[in-house]
């Protein structure tokens, strides 16, 4: 089966590394269920399941509080709006204190508000990996092979973790995994979103559905209308920085 190769996978990782376990970020969507479980199943009673609401949508905490309950899966709850609070307010006094060149007379509205947004992944990544680190855990990530393609995660936020379980499996496999590990059907069932803010949808945000990426992936432009396969082309092809360390000038 598909679950027990990749928590076979998972525990070889794990004892490589000398790490004791996993931790997770539940978000309360199908990709971090999966991963969880598939984390229980590598690592018995080593896996603690991190609840970090942000000004977040409460049903986002209570569908990740459904799925620890149906596992019986150790949990820390960590609110960290608070602290997004209080960096937003240190960053924007800040940056009143530049020269006004340096500021954007007219800030681009749609760039403020990911810049806004993407503090709380980040905010949410340094709590794992103060969780990992406290305990000798390993951070488990939740992307999927589609979000990685294009880039659909944020920078140093989601996208920072030490292994990526599901991270060769797109979508439509990804519910089909979660079928098999028994995911409470409300979970599968879901519309995907990244919580960046209320009402965020994945499929509104990337501009196609996740079944036109899967099958670029799987076939190829040829697979979907060429308008779209620019669209998804023009999103590798922006967030290829994503997927690469940082570029280094050229030995002389």
């Amino acid at each position: 089966m598909l679950s027990e190769r990749i928590a076979a996978w998972m525990r070889r990782y794990l004892a490589g590394s000398g790490a004791r376990g996993f931790v997770v970020g539940l978000s309360g969507g199908i990709d971090s269920a999966v991963v969880a479980r598939l984390a229980q199943l590598a690592a018995p009673g080593a896996v603690v399941g991190a609840l970090l609401p942000c000004h977040s949508d409460p049903q986002d905490e209570h569908d990740a509080e459904l799925v620890a309950k149906h596992f019986s899966l150790t949990t820390v709850r960590i609110d960290l709006g608070q602290a997004f609070d209080t960096l937003l307010a240190a960053g924007q006094a800040g940056l009143h204190t530049l020269p006004a060149h340096m500021l954007d007379a007219t800030p681009d509205p749609a760039s403020a508000r990911f810049t806004l947004a993407n503090i709380k992944p980040r905010l949410r990544m340094t709590t794992l990996y103060f969780l990992a680190g406290s305990l000798n855990y390993l951070v488990a990530g939740t992307s999927n092979r589609a979000e990685l393609a294009i880039g659909f995660y944020t920078k140093y936020g989601d996208g920072g973790s030490d292994l990526l379980p599901i991270g060769h499996l797109v979508k439509s496999e990804v519910r089909a995994l979660a079928r098999e590990l028994s995911i409470p059907s409300p979970i599968i069932e879901r519309t995907p979103g990244a919580g960046l803010w209320l009402g965020q949808t994945d499929e509104d945000e990337m501009g196609f559905s996740y079944g036109d990426l899967e099958r670029y992936l799987d076939e190829g432009p040829q697979g979907i209308s060429p308008a779209l396969a620019m669209r998804i082309e023009r999103r590798i092809r922006s967030s290829e920085h994503k997927r690469q360390l940082p570029p280094l000038p050229d030995p002389e």
